[in-house]
């Protein structure tokens, strides 16, 4: 008795595990697939802001002088920040879907922030950097998906240096040191790297933490991890491309 009450013990739990596990997969296919949509609606606006911006003479047209040299790029610049911040502060407000409209609101809106990319580098060297940060972004984020090691550890010193980049970046923004810009650009790869592998545990370990949750809150949870892979690898494209972006 004592074997056949082990043995359904036994069996219970594997059922349960695999339950999990197939939830687990659903979660992270949902968190990629939205990441996944979110990038390639940044693309997209990048592409057309950028192609409305200059004449086939290579002239700024209207549209690209306001947004690229009025005081309007000050705001354009920023705008993605504050907007990072309003989505944190709203999330547990909205509904699925106006959570998930505004996640794709704000990759339209970094497209803009970024559209300039077109006019400085060459296409060729965009996709390039593209391709190696699709590559370098799955193996990081395999990494920290299968990891046994706790990383959890590398949480507040990634933070941290994410907190000095944006502020050298900034006072970079005035000085424009050659030098400290290709130091700000180094460490960016690092801290990206890093924070792929670490968000993507993070987001794996959140969901194991509430899988009997409802599924409104597992629904916003998987928005917002797909929000913080998207600026993970975001941010690693934008920091390799000053390495390996050839100018126009």
């Amino acid at each position: 008795m004592a074997d056949y009450n082990t043995y359904r013990t036994a069996q219970g739990v594997g059922a349960r595990r695999a339950v999990v596990d197939e939830g687990l997969r659903a979660y992270m296919n949902k968190v990629y697939g939205l990441m996944a949509v979110g990038m390639g609606v940044t693309a997209v606006a990048a592409y057309g802001i950028a192609a409305g911006a200059v004449t086939p003479e290579g002239q700024l047209t209207a549209l690209g002088a306001a947004i690229y040299t009025s005081p309007l790029r000050w705001v354009i610049m920023f705008a993605p920040l504050l907007m990072v911040f309003a989505f944190g502060a709203a999330l547990n407000r909205l509904s699925v879907s106006a959570a998930t409209f505004m996640f794709y609101g704000f990759a339209a809106l970094m497209g803009l922030s970024i559209s300039s990319i077109f006019l400085v580098y060459t296409g060729v060297s965009i996709v390039q950097t593209f391709l190696v940060t699709a590559i370098a972004f799955a193996g990081l984020s395999l990494w920290g998906y299968t990891t046994k090691k706790d990383i959890s550890g590398w949480g507040s010193f990634l933070i941290m240096g994410l907190i000095g980049l944006i502020v050298a970046s900034i006072v970079n923004i005035f000085m424009q040191s050659p030098a400290m810009q290709f130091a700000i650009s180094v460490i960016g790869v690092l801290i990206f790297a890093g924070l792929t592998a670490y968000d993507t545990q993070n987001i794996k370990n959140t969901y194991l933490q509430m899988a009997s949750s409802d599924s409104d809150f597992i629904g916003k949870s998987a928005i917002m991890g797909a929000l913080r892979l998207y600026l993970d690898f975001l941010n690693l494209f934008m920091f390799l491309l000053q390495f390996m972006g050839n100018r126009e």
